[in-house]
């Protein structure tokens, strides 16, 4: 591998960890201070709704930018310095006009979801360059597991500083927003030192945004960005409420939340990697149907207990159920494009994500309001409404993506080593473990050594 596409994915891996710090610090935090500014159910789904509409629509001229653009490295530096400086207005203003604090929040937030989203397909195009496809698994999988690892310490940093700002709360978030619009700032700043191949000799993508969407059911890329929507929306129909369920109508605080939000995050970074050298080995699609099949049953499973040490488990499995099934996505779409129309591709994908979130959510947030209860919960049975869904769209649509190259004899070389299964055994015992020690953890009074016990835990992986 050449010296400066070393360099160039080193520094990616850098860029991908601040991103991550700042996904710690905020995607589970927005709903939280919405819910702090008294937000209702119906303005969290839009809170959630709304920019990924911003995003889809974004991503319908993020190509056409990006081809007029010095290059595509510049042109998500800039769309990434831009999402930075919306982190600050959006905790500000809320604070500042508290009578229209959540629409405020809505409107920041917004804005730096889209501008974050249009450098995506530029960056994709670009990664896809300096990635050599026959470690393409495994360098994502390393880069995400990196990446989690920063969700999840970010992820419980917030949570302990709402929990001993519980008199300061608005203090609290203001750090937090502070924080995210400082590691975005970072983020920029390695994606700055990548190379850009491209950047002497630029190559326009040779296929156009609506030859793409007339050929969705026709190509292996197209079915898949199909199918991807429509599991999101099917998703999204009650992903962003789950938050709702367990600050408000179970009651529990911000530790508790950080507890069993995070135990996906732990087995999100530790299984990314084990993923990505399956991935490579056996074929992305092979994952992708395994993932999908389980799709459905992380929601199911909320029903029928709210026992902490339950949830836990429930979002564990979430974690590498989602691992699995993003990064072996995320790996097909760059099979099944090539160089003159991966750019978007790449924006079709995120704009048809995005749509179906956006759908989801919108959709989500009417049904809560007229659907009965289930076991003393409305959001119980909006969660049987997204199982339902979900479970449809896998029996009707996952048959058909298919393989783009075949693996030889996947099985005896992914499983016949008994030292692989022994190690990949150890992990979950491990994972399993640490996770359930989470709340013992947590539930011991504030003291210094809870910090290099926490990051212990985290080494241990």
């Amino acid at each position: 591998m050449k010296t400066i596409t070393r360099k160039s994915l080193d520094n990616s891996i850098k860029d991908g960890a601040a991103y991550s710090a700042m996904l710690g610090l905020t995607q589970d935090y927005v709903t939280p201070f919405a819910l702090a500014l008294k937000a209702s159910v119906p303005q969290i789904g839009i809170l959630s709704a709304l920019p990924n509409l911003s995003v889809a629509f974004s991503q319908l001229f993020a190509p056409f930018l990006s081809e007029r653009a010095q290059s595509r490295k510049s042109f998500v530096f800039k769309a990434v310095l831009l999402q930075a400086v919306c982190f600050l207005p959006a905790f500000i203003m809320p604070v500042l006009f508290r009578d229209f604090g959540v629409w405020w929040l809505i409107l920041w937030y917004t804005l730096g979801t889209m501008f974050g989203s249009l450098g995506n397909p530029a960056w994709s195009s670009l990664m896809a360059d300096l990635v050599p496809g026959s470690i393409r698994g495994r360098f994502f999988g390393y880069r995400g597991m990196i990446a989690g690892i920063m969700t999840l310490a970010f992820s419980l940093a917030s949570g302990l500083l709402l929990q001993i700002s519980t008199d300061t709360l608005f203090l609290g978030f203001g750090l937090i927003f502070f924080g995210a619009s400082l590691a975005r700032f970072i983020s920029s700043f390695f994606l700055n030192k990548m190379e850009d191949p491209q950047a002497k000799a630029p190559v326009k993508d040779g296929v156009s945004m609506k030859a793409l969407v007339m050929d969705l059911n026709k190509t292996p890329m197209g079915k898949f960005i199909s199918y991807s929507a429509l599991i999101n929306f099917s998703t999204y129909i009650a992903a962003p409420f789950f938050a709702v369920y367990m600050l408000r109508e179970l009651g529990f605080d911000y530790l508790t939340y950080i507890i069993v939000i995070s135990s996906a995050s732990v087995a999100n970074f530790v299984f990314m990697k084990v993923w990505g050298r399956v991935c490579d080995i056996c074929g992305n699609v092979k994952i992708l149907k395994l993932c999908s099949i389980f799709v459905p049953v992380v929601p199911l499973l909320w029903i029928f207990s709210h026992n902490i040490y339950y949830l836990i488990g429930v979002q564990a499995l979430s974690g590498i159920i989602w691992a699995g099934f993003l990064l072996s996505g995320t790996n097909y779409i760059f099979e099944s494009s090539n160089r003159r129309n991966r750019m978007r591709g790449f924006a079709l994908y995120t704009g048809g994500n995005s749509l179906g979130i956006a759908l989801g959510a919108l959709t989500g947030g009417f049904l809560v309001s007229i659907l009965p209860q289930l076991n003393g919960y409305h959001m119980l049975s909006l969660f049987l409404v997204s199982v339902i869904a979900r479970a449809i769209v896998v029996s009707l649509f996952i048959n058909g993506i298919k393989e783009m190259k075949l693996k030889e004899n996947p099985i005896p070389q992914a499983f016949i080593s008994a030292y692989k299964l022994d190690l990949l055994a150890l992990k979950i015992k491990i994972i399993s473990q640490s996770i359930f020690q989470l709340p013992r953890i947590f539930r011991q009074p504030l003291r210094s050594g809870i910090v290099i016990r926490i990051f212990q835990l985290i080494i241990r992986f």
